[in-house]
């Protein structure tokens, strides 16, 4: 499998919100959908009608019970997998949040220490991106997956004006 991504267009549009607080980061076991067993950040499908940071925060909302604040973008990941699907996925992080996370059907909040991250438990995608996305820095990546097997990938950091 070889993507051209200058053609590359995505079947489906989603985000990822990761909030932090100190040297910790909340992450999610994420209980169904893409990545049911998973570590991941809470996100998920954009709404018709909603921008991304829109989404970001509703997600967040509706799996942890809480509001991240004043999310940021960081930078876009774009997914091309062996079976046709194809994903666009707006990057964002929050200096914290409202209220206490809690599980709910979708997911089950994990704070954890920023040098302890289960990236063993994570896409394969995630060791590439994660740490600088918690830095700050921005990023564009490319990444294709047969399954949960990552075939190839590229990254580039990028000023924060690069991003759309």
């Amino acid at each position: 499998m070889k993507t051209d991504w200058s053609v590359w267009q995505p079947r489906e549009r989603a985000n990822l919100c990761f909030v932090t607080r100190g040297d910790e980061v909340l992450l999610i076991h994420k209980k169904r959908g893409l990545g049911a067993g998973k570590i991941n950040g809470p996100g998920g499908r954009l709404e018709p009608g909603e921008t991304a940071a829109q989404s970001a925060v509703r997600e967040v909302q509706e799996e942890l019970g809480v509001t991240p604040l004043d999310p940021q973008l960081r930078g876009e990941l774009h997914f091309q997998f062996a079976d046709g699907y194809a994903l666009h996925c707006s990057v964002f992080s929050a200096d914290g949040c409202e209220g206490e996370p809690v599980e709910t059907d979708e997911a089950i909040p994990l704070w954890v220490k920023r040098d302890e991250i289960p990236f063993e438990r994570m896409w394969a995608d995630d060791r590439h991106w994660l740490p600088g996305c918690l830095e700050g820095r921005h990023f564009r990546g490319f990444f294709e997956f047969d399954g949960e097997t990552m075939l190839a990938h590229s990254l580039e950091w990028l000023e924060a004006s690069a991003l759309t």
